[in-house]
This record gives structure tokens, C-alpha cells and sequence, in this order.
């Protein structure tokens, strides 16, 4: 065995690890499901070929179509506030007027590594139905009656929409402040001296060099707002009423709940389409800014 081989060998072996550990927990379970959508399953008994039965009934299900409306609504709810304030919380934690920066810094990450349980559970006491809860509360200040947060259309979406905030503001503030931070100073220097206010600045200057970056925060946020579950599922219990949700929710429910394994199947291999096809639409608005600065 020549030396080139070996030392070939010895990478693959060094490598192998996570291409074995992604094809026993990633691709099997992947074609697994993909397989498993043309049966009826409980988990138990044998599995009985139903062919595009379970497609058919996840597409006569009122429910699967209001778990893809809630999860689009929940998601532009969640994501686009977090994007905006993300941009405004980096560009404050970016100047040199602000004090303690690192300290701030650290404190916005710290939502991002909490336990997701832990700030539904939370949040369950915030948006509480009773008039002690602490939105209730805030509400009664007002004169507002009490809102039942967890059962009525709005209220649960507001609520679901401000877990995924409240943890993802952070996160993005800090990647947003990566690229900030990649502008030459000289660009706002320059501005200032032309009299450029903040919002100038942010819009002349942040923004326009901040595009790749805003890209791939939609990009990932998109992909995570596909992906909810636990928040709706700790919000509403097990229940998870039709007003909140998400489509990982429901194939959740069909499989451990309703020991359905063959729609769940079905709807992961849906949902999977949508990520899909967002995915290329995102790749494709990118492409074509890409191209159009180039032309600029």
C-alpha cells in the first residue's frame, strides 16, 4: 500500500464518525419516513400498504391546513420584528457611545442558550388565561378584559410569535453585530461629517453593507420558523388546539398521540417540500441581488 493511500485511509477513518453517526440518526430516518408515508402504522402491528391514502387524508384534514397557516403567520410574526430590532440592538451595541458593551452583549445572548422549555414554561405564566397573569394584569391597567391566551385566534399566535422572539432576538443581534463590525469605520466617520443622522447612517450605510447577512438570517429563520414545536406544544399542552398549531405539531400528534405514523410520515414529507421550495425561493432572491449589486 503506497504512502498516498494510507494517508487517505487514515482521513476517511478520521472522518467516518460523523458520516456514520449522520446515516444511522439523519439519512435513515429521512428515507425511513419517506417509506413509511405509503403505510399505515400504528408502531406495533405490521404495516399495511395504503399507497396515497395517508396524502389524501392529510389533505381532506381542515386542521394540516390550518397548521401550514399558522406556522407562515407565526413565523413572519416571530421572525420579521426579530430581524428589524436585531439590526437596531446591533448598531446600538456597535457604537462607542454605549458602556459595558461586552456586559450587554452577554446579557442579549443569554435567551439564545436558555432552555426552550423553561421560556415556554414561562411565558405560560406571562400570558396566563387568569387575571393574575401577568399580561392580563398589564391589560387591566386599561380597563382591557382578560384575554384567554391559549384558546382564541390572535392571542395564542402573539404569544407563541413572542417566545420565538424573545429567544432568537439575541442570537441574531450578535450575527447582525458580527457583520457591523466587518464595515470600515471610516464609512460612518465620513457620514457624520456630512451630517448624516442615525437612520441615515443605518439606511445609507448599515443596511446596503449588511445584505449578505440579512440574507442568511432570513434564510436560517425561515427554516427555523418551519420547525416550531415545542413552544406551541408546552403553550397548549398536548391538546394543541387548532388555533396555534404548527406543522411539526401536527405530525407530532399524529404519530405519539393518535399512534398514526403513516400521515405523520406524510406530513414531515409535505413539510419537507415547503422547506424546500422556500428554500429556492430565498436562493433565488439572493442570486438575483447578488447579481444586480454586481451590475451597480
Amino acid at each position: 500500500m503506497t504512502e498516498k493511500r494510507k494517508t487517505a485511509l487514515a482521513a476517511l477513518l478520521f472522518i467516518s464518525p460523523f458520516f456514520i453517526l449522520y446515516a444511522i440518526f439523519g439519512l435513515f430516518p429521512m428515507i425511513f419516513s419517506f417509506y413509511l408515508s405509503f403505510f399505515r402504522w400504528d408502531g406495533l402491528s405490521p404495516m399495511t400498504f395504503t399507497g396515497w391514502r395517508n396524502f389524501e387524508l392529510i389533505f381532506t384534514d381542515p386542521v394540516f391546513y390550518s397548521a401550514i397557516k399558522n406556522t407562515f403567520v407565526i413565523g413572519i410574526m416571530g421572525t420579521l420584528p426579530q430581524i428589524i430590532i436585531g439590526i437596531l440592538l446591533a448598531f446600538a451595541l456597535n457604537s462607542t457611545l454605549i458602556k459595558f458593551r461586552n456586559t450587554f452583549r452577554t446579557f442579549i445572548f443569554l435567551p439564545y442558550i436558555t432552555s426552550i422549555v423553561a421560556v415556554a414554561i414561562i411565558f405560560g405564566v406571562v400570558f396566563n388565561n387568569q387575571p393574575f397573569g401577568f399580561a392580563n394584569y398589564f391589560l387591566s391597567l386599561f380597563d382591557i378584559d382578560p384575554i384567554r391566551w391559549n384558546q382564541e385566534y390572535w392571542p395564542v399566535k402573539i404569544a407563541i410569535a413572542s417566545m420565538v422572539f424573545w429567544r432568537w432576538v439575541g442570537y441574531n443581534t450578535i450575527i447582525f453585530l458580527a457583520g457591523m463590525q466587518s464595515i470600515p469605520k471610516e464609512l460612518y466617520e465620513a457620514a457624520k461629517i456630512d451630517g448624516a443622522t442615525v437612520s441615515q447612517q443605518i439606511r445609507l450605510i448599515t443596511l446596503p453593507m449588511l445584505k449578505p447577512i440579512v440574507m442568511f438570517v432570513v434564510f436560517t429563520a425561515t427554516i427555523g420558523s418551519f420547525q416550531l414545536f415545542t413552544e406551541p406544544l408546552i403553550f397548549l399542552g398536548r391538546g394543541l388546539r387548532e388555533e396555534g398549531i404548527t406543522v411539526v405539531a401536527y405530525l407530532w400528534r399524529d404519530a405519539f398521540v393518535y399512534n398514526s405514523f403513516g400521515t405523520a410520515s406524510a406530513s414531515a414529507i409535505v413539510l419537507f417540500l415547503i422547506i424546500i421550495s422556500m428554500t429556492a425561493i430565498n436562493l433565488l432572491i439572493t442570486n438575483r441581488l447578488g447579481r444586480s449589486k454586481k451590475v451597480s
